[in-house]
């Protein structure tokens, strides 16, 4: 078969499973399945080769992600009914203060909370974001909203454990290590740079608060109950509320929970994730100057250290809430983590289709002059992909599979393929996707005050995020 014929049935494949999505409102697993169909019977590989490209490609990447995206979601599953992000975010208050509130909570939530499922970390961060914006004085809601859409999104494409981060990693066959400390030398300066630049923005007039602000919705909460503002119980009512725990009296049993919770120390909480995290990089060390210590080596494979961090989690949450809500956070881990798995394992299979098709020869040779052109090119698939379909983790596994095979052809390092599909699948987050909606009704905006806050914000961060990589792809 031609070249350009295997280039047109890939896009049509892809283009079927867009239209699939969007117009008809076909799931993306059914979707992206009958597109690798189309794709493997259209260039020839016949019945056959198309099922077992199919099938082993979704085997292959579930190999080597899957318990890793098992034991990312899990953990964070059982670290909400720690207490551990709410009182995290009130140690980052009383550190740093108000004025640097949006830097920290970002940052925090870019990195170290990327264990925590999207939609779980936003319910229960939203509500402590929203009651804390007025600290930071003028266009406080604005800041906070902005800060927490692009931590939130960065954080699941670029930093590991994030889902997008491991789905990409496994999907490249990067070392989980690698795209460890490649995902923090880069969320890092995206995240300042791109709050930096919408304060810029909101500070010139750009934030409007009698329109972009949902001033209905912060009413009606306020006359729940009037709490101080520095109040524990305050808090709680609002994370139990919002992220739909118990939402019983604090007094009793719960209250004694409640302080006990309290007097655990924030770093125990959160030490069995940190440890995980520093295995995992350690690991990466000794790969990348070739250093023999096969015990660090083993703790380091990054299965066994999240399994450490997973134990370390159990146990630690078992001492805080009791054994009953650990089974309950991992019975919740257990569906979060299931359509998660699906996707990526989907995903893997288009890849591994678009890979037999012979895709990969082909721009191979388009792209032998240049890394750059491949990075923009998979950032703008990625982009038009979230565009249409609005799901970042979908757009950005299908735009690195495509351009996955030109990756060893043209000695690209397959880490910034990885980032670069993370980057594109930040642009345009709009009305087809849910987070837009959570953000917009937990953080108290319009539609119009979320199009800024969130479309543009992460918008900007994914323009930030590819201007940043194009000088890594020079350097490594």
């Amino acid at each position: 078969m031609s070249d350009i014929a295997v280039l047109i049935n890939t896009a049509v494949a892809v283009l079927a499973a867009v239209l699939l999505i969007v117009r008809f409102r076909v799931n993306p697993v059914i979707s992206l399945t009958l597109a690798s169909v189309y794709l493997g019977l259209a260039v020839g590989l016949g019945v056959e080769e198309t099922v077992k490209t199919i099938t082993g490609g979704f085997g292959e990447i579930m190999v080597d992600v899957g318990l890793l995206i098992a034991f990312g979601v899990l953990m964070g599953s059982i670290l909400n009914q720690s207490g551990a992000i709410r009182r995290l975010v009130e140690h980052l208050l009383k550190t740093f203060g108000p004025k640097r509130l949006p830097y920290t909570m970002g940052l925090a939530i870019g990195t170290l909370l990327q264990s925590i499922f999207l939609d779980v970390l936003l319910v229960i961060s939203a509500p402590l974001a929203r009651k804390l914006a007025p600290k930071i004085g003028k266009l406080g809601a604005a800041r906070m909203a902005t800060a927490m859409a692009i931590a939130l999104e960065c954080g699941i494409v670029f930093t590991v454990p994030g889902v997008a981060s491991l789905a990409l990693a496994g999907l490249l066959n990067v070392p989980l290590g690698k795209m460890l400390l490649f995902g923090l030398l880069l969320v890092i300066p995206t995240i300042i740079i791109s709050i930096g630049i919408m304060t810029f923005l909101f500070r010139r007039g750009f934030w409007n608060e009698a329109k972009d602000e949902d001033h209905t919705f912060v009413a009606e909460e306020d006359s729940e109950g009037e709490e101080p503002a520095n109040s524990g119980r305050g808090v709680q009512h609002a994370e139990s509320t919002t992220a739909g725990q118990d939402t019983q009296p604090i007094g009793g049993t719960v209250a004694v929970a409640e302080r006990e919770r309290k007097d655990k120390p924030l770093i125990v909480l959160f030490a069995p994730l940190l440890t995980s995290l520093v295995l995992i990089g350690a690991g990466a060390i000794l790969e990348i100057f070739e250093m023999d210590i096969p015990w660090l080596q083993l703790l380091g494979e990054p299965i066994i250290a999240l399994l450490i961090g997973l134990i370390g989690t159990c146990l630690v949450t078992r001492a805080t809430v009791g054994q009953k809500k650990v089974e309950e956070a991992i019975t919740v881990g257990f569906k979060e983590s299931g359509q998660i798995l699906i996707l990526t394992g989907v995903g893997g299979s288009l890849a591994a289709t678009v890979k037999a098709a012979g895709l990969g020869d082909i721009l191979g040779g388009f792209f032998s002059a240049s890394t750059v052109a491949p990075l923009l090119v998979v950032w703008a698939i990625a982009a038009v992909l979230h565009i249409a379909v609005g799901s970042v983790t979908l757009s950005a596994i299908t735009a690195a599979g495509l351009l996955a095979p030109i990756a060893p052809a043209i000695g690209l390092d397959p880490v910034l393929l990885a980032l670069a599909a993370g980057a594109g699948s930040l642009f345009m987050v709009h009305v087809t996707s849910n987070t837009f909606w959570l953000l917009q009704s937990l953080l108290g905006q319009s539609v119009r005050g979320a199009l800024k806050s969130v479309t543009v914000g992460v918008s900007v961060a994914s323009v930030v995020a590819i201007l940043l990589i194009l000088p890594m792809s020079l350097l490594f």
